[in-house]
């Protein structure tokens, strides 16, 4: 495929940070975007809802569908699948973006806060995902893709944080296991991780603050990667657990400079993102 001119995306999150870096990529193609996400007023703390971003989507070039909703919830995802078949006529590729961060140590770590990772992570991206197979059967080059790590279970990154660990693991577990189950079907499922920090609200409010946002790249390299994997024949690139950078590299990106969120700043000087090394 040469772009996502027509595609429909169904997209958890994306109201704001590298969700919505990702869709108004696509929508440079005249893309389609449906967002489940439960932005739907002003954060106190956090820029953009899901109807900010539906504006930025329709004026980068796409088209929009914002769906108010949760994606613990089954009768929202259903909905969601619904509302974007009924508007766009099908869906092309799952995105699961949404997730939730708590790098507590087990200690100190409150049920409800697990529970919610583990609901938002690995349920929501089990549920999303299975929901819309029908229509990716459908589709003529279909993919899911979510946003997490690789499999890296060592004491390092079990011990760091072992809640987080395991819900994203689990995210990545679950796609992996689509991939295996549905690869008869031409369905693409892999992951996307990057190797730096991405200068997020997350980074921002949970990894260091100033210092460590300084020291990442934008969200525009982890679209730019997502971009590149969406556009891949899905028969012939599935089952992966990919690094933006490598993905960019394949395609001949040899320059990240561009992508640092304080301009001059050198690589060896990026933070590098966790469950890597």
């Amino acid at each position: 495929m040469s772009n996502l001119a027509g595609k429909t995306i169904l997209m958890s999150g994306g109201s704001r940070g590298i969700g919505l870096a990702i869709a108004l990529r696509a929508a440079a193609d005249g893309a389609n975007i449906a967002m489940l996400a439960k932005t739907d007023t002003p954060h106190p703390k956090l820029e953009g809802t899901i109807h900010t971003a539906a504006e930025q989507i329709r004026a980068a070039g796409g088209n929009a569908l914002p769906i108010v909703g949760d994606v613990r919830e089954d009768d929202d995802i259903t909905e969601a699948v619904m509302k974007t078949q009924g508007e766009f006529g099908g869906i092309d590729i799952v995105l699961n973006n949404a997730s939730v961060i708590d790098l507590s140590r087990s200690l100190d770590l409150g049920a409800k806060k697990y529970d919610l990772m583990q609901d938002v992570n690995v349920r929501g991206t089990f549920m999303l995902s299975r929901a819309a197979i029908p229509q990716l059967r459908e589709a003529s080059n279909p993919h899911i893709l979510s946003l997490s790590p690789p499999l890296n279970p060592t004491p390092k990154w079990l011990g760091a944080h072992t809640g987080y660990s395991l819900a994203k693991f689990g995210m990545t577990m679950v796609t992996l296991g689509l991939a295996a189950e549905f690869a008869s079907d031409g369905i693409a499922a892999n992951t996307l991780w990057p190797r730096t920090t991405i200068a997020t609200a997350a980074v921002q409010n949970l990894l260091g603050g100033d210092k460590v946002m300084a020291a990442s790249r934008t969200p525009q390299i982890y679209a730019d990667a997502a971009y590149a994997v969406l556009t891949k024949t899905a028969a012939e690139y599935t089952g992966q657990s990919l690094i933006v950078e490598d993905v960019l590299e394949a395609d001949g990106v040899t320059d990240f400079s561009g992508y640092a969120a304080v301009p001059g700043t050198p690589d060896a000087r990026l933070f590098p993102d966790i469950f890597l090394g």
